[in-house]
């Protein structure tokens, strides 16, 4: 079992940025694709950005590109997701999520997913 923790959300103003990180803990070994989702209330979970295992491909929701960048540190077990020039429509609870599959990250049918870390864009 692999357990997911963000960290990072928080209360910032529109125009602000905010860095949020996820560790992996538990059984860790191999290889494993990462990416974060994001949830307002009352609405569709949706794909934010996802990583491969040697950060060669990363996807990126349309509505973030260009403001959002997603890395990785695997000696460390962790996935960053740098969120810059943030608008009120980024407000949602933000969740890890893995997968030894790529698309399956993409696709929001990791194996593993986090607790989730609120982020507050205030207008």
């Amino acid at each position: 079992q692999v357990q997911l923790g963000e960290s990072g959300g928080g209360l910032v103003q529109a125009g602000g940025s905010l860095r949020l990180s996820c560790v992996a803990s538990g059984r860790t070994a191999g290889t494993y694709a990462m990416g974060w989702f994001r949830q307002a209330p009352g609405k569709e979970r949706e794909f934010v950005a996802a990583i491969n295992w040697s950060a060669t491909r990363s996807d990126f929701a349309d509505s973030v590109k260009g403001r959002f960048t997603i890395s990785r540190d695997n000696g460390k077990n962790k996935v960053y997701l740098e969120m810059n020039s943030l608008k009120p429509e980024d407000t949602a609870v933000y969740y890890c999520a893995a997968s030894s599959i790529y698309d399956t990250v993409v696709a929001g049918k990791s194996n593993y997913w986090g607790q989730g870390t609120q982020v507050t864009v205030s207008s």
